[in-house]
């Protein structure tokens, strides 16, 4: 016999849609009915065993949007183990991941820290260029303001943004087999919350299982989180990830919104290539907030195209993260496609197999698997008025240790080029959509670079491993470009000239952006781009 979720209210709202009114009513009949069998066999067996060794309990698939609420989802919940692989809350022992020793925590080393002066904080994509040859080696950097917000952010969202609210998601803490037949995912509908009633919620949270109000030692967090997903008793969190907006103030008065390092005006810097896209990109060029509460995650991702991404921590708890380096990059994914992932659950075989799921941004395991298998992991406790730089193909996960309030945003550099390159090319390779328009933005860098150039008041402006590598990018392009076309004219085709390209075509065939030439026939006008071969 299953026991129905029990379902809290917020503040006078009811959380019980009719579809779980419903859910519930039947789960009543069915219980009522299993009693009813399970008297007249008489079985003889212990009834507290029987109440937990079969029936069906009120599930929902993991992507279907419907929202759960329950403090204590699983109790009651059938112990077979089909039914525990249905539930998305079910913890169970995960052989592949071994916790029941946690000393390889202090393994972990720190990521560098850097604490630039005033005039140094002034250009953040310069100073970004100089730390980048050694903090890019770890893949993930913190860096610490010398100045502060004038204005919270909690003033912000509630004063300076009367009316914001936003949707939570339901994050599983648990660890999960990756097999076809237990996966996790972390985008099941959660509540509307303000800002308020949230950091109520998770500090309610919060003094329940710690009986503080306070934050704890950042080691004991680290250790408690990994505990807990493996063999803990909360069954979920709630994370408002990718929430739109920003929680920089626009006051005059405010030190830091009126920085380059407002995240709002990042991507539009001066030397961000973001700055050269026809269209803005929630979450790439406009940042998101990204509200959390004990133990919410995010789980191992790369950014979108590998671009880097600035996150800043406004208030509230501490945040741990782990950060992979770039060129550690193919190693990760060798060690989720080879000791984490099933085979049942990929498309393919070996890294971009591993690539395609890890893009859905649900996979959570403890980073000692990787220092296991010569993967070098690095550690970084981000605390309120610290940023966080990860570099280009940079692997990272992470957890809160309690209320917080952070925001991220995308940008590029021309030292970008080469790995964005690598990234469209996966891309195409999984025949999945691009974000941006890769060809594009690489022309209309070069294009911006050889004015520079041809300027002698701006020809030392660009760092030279950046001049360096847009150029070599742009010249792999054009040499591309003309053996292709070179070949096609061979076998008969006619090449056409035109003053203005489309900036938004797609080839037909991988989806790669067209934007310097395309294939088109008389039979289907479908571009198709440079990259397929003769047969096609």
């Amino acid at each position: 016999v299953s026991t129905p979720m029990v379902v809290p209210h917020v503040e006078g709202r009811s959380c019980l849609p009719a579809e779980i009114r419903n859910g519930l009513e039947t789960l009543k009949k069915r219980r009522l009915e299993r009693m009813r069998l399970s008297a007249q066999k008489d079985t003889g067996d212990n009834p507290a065993m029987a109440a937990r060794s079969g029936g069906d309990s009120l599930r929902t698939p993991a992507n279907c949007g419907v929202r759960l609420h329950a403090n204590n989802v699983t109790a009651g919940l059938p112990s077979t183990s089909s039914a525990q692989n249905n539930n998305p809350f079910a913890k169970r022992k995960v052989d592949k991941f071994n916790m029941s020793n946690l000393e390889w925590i202090d393994n972990i080393p720190e990521c560098p820290v850097y604490c630039p002066t005033k005039e140094e904080f002034e250009d953040p994509i310069a100073y970004i260029q100089k730390i980048s040859p050694v903090a890019s080696k770890y893949g993930i950097c913190k860096i610490v303001a010398p100045v502060s917000a004038s204005v919270p952010a909690g003033v912000v969202l509630m004063k300076e943004q009367p009316g914001f609210k936003f949707m939570t998601r339901v994050q599983p803490l648990r660890l999960a087999e990756w097999a076809e037949d237990d996966t996790v995912t972390f985008f099941m509908s959660g509540r509307k919350y303000t800002f308020r009633d949230y950091e109520r919620m998770a500090n309610k949270v919060f003094s329940k299982k710690y009986s503080s109000a306070s934050c704890l030692p950042a080691r004991y967090v680290e250790e408690e989180f990994w505990r807990e997903i493996s063999s803990g008793k909360m069954d979920f969190v709630e994370y408002a990830c990718d929430v739109d907006g920003s929680a920089f103030s626009s006051s005059p008065r405010d030190q830091l919104g009126k920085s380059n390092w407002n995240l709002k005006n990042f991507s539009r810097l001066p030397s961000s290539v973001l700055r050269l896209l026809q269209t803005p990109i929630p979450g790439v060029t406009d940042p998101m907030l990204y509200i959390g509460m004990l133990f919410s995650m995010f789980a191992w991702h790369v950014e979108d195209h590998y671009l880097y991404s600035i996150n800043y921590h406004h208030c509230g708890a501490f945040k741990t993260w782990y950060g992979i380096p770039g060129d550690a990059a193919p190693g990760f994914e060798k060690v989720a496609s080879q000791y984490v992932y099933n085979k049942d659950i990929l498309t393919g075989d070996g890294e971009d197999a591993a690539f395609d799921v890890l893009l859905g941004k649900t996979t959570m395991f403890p980073p000692n698997i990787l220092l296991d298998h010569n993967v070098p992991v690095y550690k970084a406790v981000q605390k309120p008025g610290e940023f966080v730089i990860t570099f280009p193909r940079s692997y990272h996960s992470g957890f809160s240790h309690g209320f917080n309030c952070g925001e991220a945003v995308n940008f590029a550099i021309g030292d970008w080029f080469p790995l964005g390159s690598l990234a469209s090319k996966r891309y195409a390779l999984l025949n999945r959509t691009p974000f941006l328009a890769h060809e594009e933005l690489l022309c209309r860098s070069a294009m911006l670079l050889s004015h520079k150039l041809s300027d002698p008041e701006t020809v030392n402006s660009e760092h030279p491993y950046t001049q360096y590598c847009v150029k070599s990018s742009f010249v792999r392009l054009m040499r591309l470009q003309r053996r292709t076309r070179s070949l096609l004219a061979k076998m008969g085709s006619q090449i056409y000239y035109k003053s203005k390209m489309y900036s938004n075509l797609s080839c037909s065939m991988c989806r790669r952006d067209c934007y310097v030439t395309h294939v088109s026939c008389g039979c289907t006008f479908d571009p198709i781009c440079l990259h397929h071969g003769r047969k096609s």
